[in-house]
């Protein structure tokens, strides 16, 4: 299991699935950093790809977003 964000390639990708899950429950990056419990900054890097999430705080994520750890984190590079 690949964990979005992790290096990949010289560079990390972005968790668009985060960005998206968050967008739809209509969300700001501050708001959810709020019920998680991390800064804003550290959500932004999440979503970009310059910060590797705990599985703690991605179990929290989650449950804010109301998605599975498979739904917002699992990178499938067979598909790629």
């Amino acid at each position: 299991m690949m964990v979005s964000g992790r290096e990949r390639g010289g560079f990390m990708a972005k968790n668009l699935k985060l960005k998206s899950a968050r967008a739809s429950k209509d969300m700001s990056q501050k708001a959810l950093a709020e019920a998680v419990g991390v800064t804003r900054q550290t959500m932004n890097a999440i979503e970009n790809g310059d910060y590797n999430p705990s599985l703690k705080l991605c179990i929290s994520i989650c449950k804010v977003l109301n998605k599975t750890l498979d739904e917002l984190f699992w990178e499938d590079y067979l598909d790629e």
